[in-house]
């Protein structure tokens, strides 16, 4: 009882927030191949307690010496982890939420209308790269490529990675639902975990979702497969239910129930 009484409101906010960061570190890296190294991390740590515990002076000395260093390898491996979480903490939320009560429904309009011109291109074999910004402003892709500004159309997505468009070459970033540019540069991965027959297009769609949080649709040329790439995790061959449910569930607010989507479907004609 005399323990409870010296526990203060300011006490329990400590608490919360200690926890919550680390719940967003587990969050960030559980998702990315950096789990693994999580785990070595802890095994060292249990290999280094078992040392001290069993007079094993010299494994202790020497893992005690690495461990002052720990700090600064942590950051180097961890550093498009750190990054990330950094992003995300100086992301403007606010303004988000606001644009995406005030936008839904082009968004829900945008969704529709990439569906569509993804199952065309996919039919035709024409690859595609389209990225989603969330949270995460993607202001320094965006200046690598032709800002554009324009309203998300099916026909329009079909134009821009026609083979022999000037635009096709590259990434198509899509904001609040409009297209912000087009033919934008985007980091390949530098994971060595990822499958030998992917190409370019789908290491930089996957590097893109490494570096923030936005969902990246990948068109194979090869192929034709649909996939898209999450948290730097890649969803492959999608069909066509499969694609927009996983849109919908990622790029769409809580408000839009599906009472809601029908409203909105009618509101805003989707071009097919």
């Amino acid at each position: 009882m005399n323990f409870i009484q010296t526990v203060s409101i300011w006490d329990i906010l400590d608490i919360l927030i200690v926890a919550y960061l680390i719940y967003r570190i587990i969050t960030v890296v559980r998702k990315t191949s950096s789990a693994s190294v999580i785990k070595g991390i802890i095994l060292l740590l249990a290999v280094m307690w078992l040392s001290s515990l069993l007079n094993l002076n010299v494994i202790n000395y020497l893992l005690g010496q690495t461990m002052k260093l720990g700090v600064l390898v942590l950051i180097v491996l961890f550093q498009p982890e750190l990054r990330r979480f950094l992003e995300q903490m100086g992301s403007s939320n606010f303004r988000m939420v606001f644009a995406r009560k005030v936008k839904i429904g082009y968004m829900e309009a945008c969704i529709s209308n990439t569906v569509a011109a993804c199952m065309e291109m996919s039919r035709k074999r024409m690859g595609a790269l389209i990225v989603f910004e969330r949270e995460i402003a993607l202001v320094d892709h965006i200046k690598t490529g032709t800002k554009l500004d324009a309203i998300l159309t099916a026909e329009l997505l079909k134009s821009i990675f026609f083979p022999k468009a000037p635009l096709h070459d590259g990434a198509v970033i899509v904001r609040d639902g409009r297209i912000s540019a087009a033919a934008c540069m985007l980091p390949m991965s530098s994971n060595i975990n990822i499958s030998r027959d992917l190409g370019m297009r789908h290491r930089s769609g996957i590097g893109m979702s490494e570096v923030s949080d936005a969902v990246v649709v990948i068109v194979s040329e090869e192929t034709g497969s649909i996939s898209v790439a999450i948290d730097g995790m890649l969803k492959r061959h999608l069909a066509h239910e499969t694609f927009e449910k996983l849109l919908r569930n990622e790029l769409l607010a809580e408000e839009s129930r599906p009472d809601t989507r029908t409203k909105l479907r009618n509101r805003f004609k989707v071009k097919k």
